[in-house]
C-alpha cells in the first residue's frame, strides 16, 4: 500500500458527529461507532431553552465513547424567531402541527451546525459527517429533508480547500427515512441508553421532560410503537 492509500484509509476512519443530546443524535453517534468510525462529537450551545440537552450530550458522548467532544457557543437568541430561542414565543403544547413550518424551527440552525461540523472535519482531515435529522415523524422542518443534506454536501465539496485537493466529504443522515419506532429499536440494539438523552423542547435544568410538547409526544409515541419501556424522565 502506497502512502496516499494509507492516508485515505486513515482519513476515512474519522467522522464528525453532530450530537445535540437528544434521542436521534445519540442514535446517529451509535451508528457511526458501529460503522467503525473514530468519532468526534460536536454539540452547539445556541441559546436553546433546553440547555440540559448539552449535559445529556456530554453524558452520551462519555457513555458511547468518542475521540473528542467539543461544545461550541453560537448565540442565536440574538435573532430569535423560534420558540426555542425567543422567550416571548411559547412552546406549543396542544399537539403536532400538521401543516407549515413549526414555530420550534430555528432559522438556519442546521446550516450553521453543519458548517461548524465541516470546519472541524476539514481541520481533522476527516471525510465523513453524521447528523441525526429525520424527515418522517416530523417533516415540517425544511432543513431535515434529504434534498437539503444533498445540497449541503454539494456546496461543501465546492467550498473547501480539502475538497479542491481531492478530499471530498460525505454527509451521512442514517435516520432520515426511519420512523421513530425504528430509530429507537436501532439505538437499543447498538447499546444507546436513552435515559441519558433529552428531547423535550422545554426540559428543566435536570433534564426532566414536560411530556406535552411536540417533541415529547413524538418520543413517547415512538417508544409505544416500539413496544419498549419509555426511559424518559417526566416532570409529571
Amino acid at each position: 500500500m502506497n502512502r496516499s492509500s494509507e492516508n485515505r484509509t486513515k482519513v476515512a476512519d474519522k467522522a464528525v458527529v453532530l450530537l445535540s443530546g437528544g434521542l436521534d443524535s445519540a442514535t446517529a453517534l451509535a451508528i457511526a461507532k458501529d460503522r467503525k468510525f473514530d468519532c468526534y462529537a460536536l454539540s452547539v450551545d445556541y441559546g436553546q431553552r433546553h440547555e440540559s440537552e448539552l449535559t445529556a450530550a456530554r453524558n452520551v458522548a462519555g457513555t458511547l465513547g468518542v475521540a473528542a467532544h467539543k461544545i461550541i457557543t453560537v448565540d442565536l437568541t440574538a435573532f430569535g424567531g423560534s420558540a426555542l430561542t425567543d422567550d416571548t414565543i411559547a412552546v406549543p403544547v396542544a399537539g403536532e402541527a400538521t401543516t407549515g413550518t413549526p414555530i420550534t424551527y430555528v432559522p438556519a440552525r442546521n446550516t450553521i451546525m453543519l458548517s461548524l461540523a465541516l470546519a472541524w472535519a476539514e481541520t481533522l482531515s476527516c471525510r465523513d459527517i453524521f447528523i441525526g435529522v429525520n424527515a418522517v415523524d416530523y417533516s415540517g422542518y425544511p432543513d431535515c429533508r434529504p434534498e437539503y443534506i444533498q445540497a449541503f454536501e454539494k456546496m461543501a465539496n465546492l467550498a473547501t480547500k480539502a475538497a479542491l485537493e481531492g478530499s471530498t466529504v460525505t454527509f451521512h443522515a442514517p435516520l432520515i427515512d426511519l420512523p421513530k419506532k425504528d430509530i429507537i429499536l436501532t439505538g437499543l440494539a447498538l447499546g444507546v441508553d436513552y435515559s441519558l438523552t433529552v428531547s423535550c423542547y422545554q426540559a428543566d435544568e435536570t433534564g426532566r421532560a414536560c411530556g406535552v410538547c411536540d417533541s415529547c409526544r413524538i418520543r413517547r409515541d415512538g417508544f409505544a410503537a416500539a413496544g419498549v419501556e419509555d426511559m424518559t424522565r417526566y416532570r409529571v
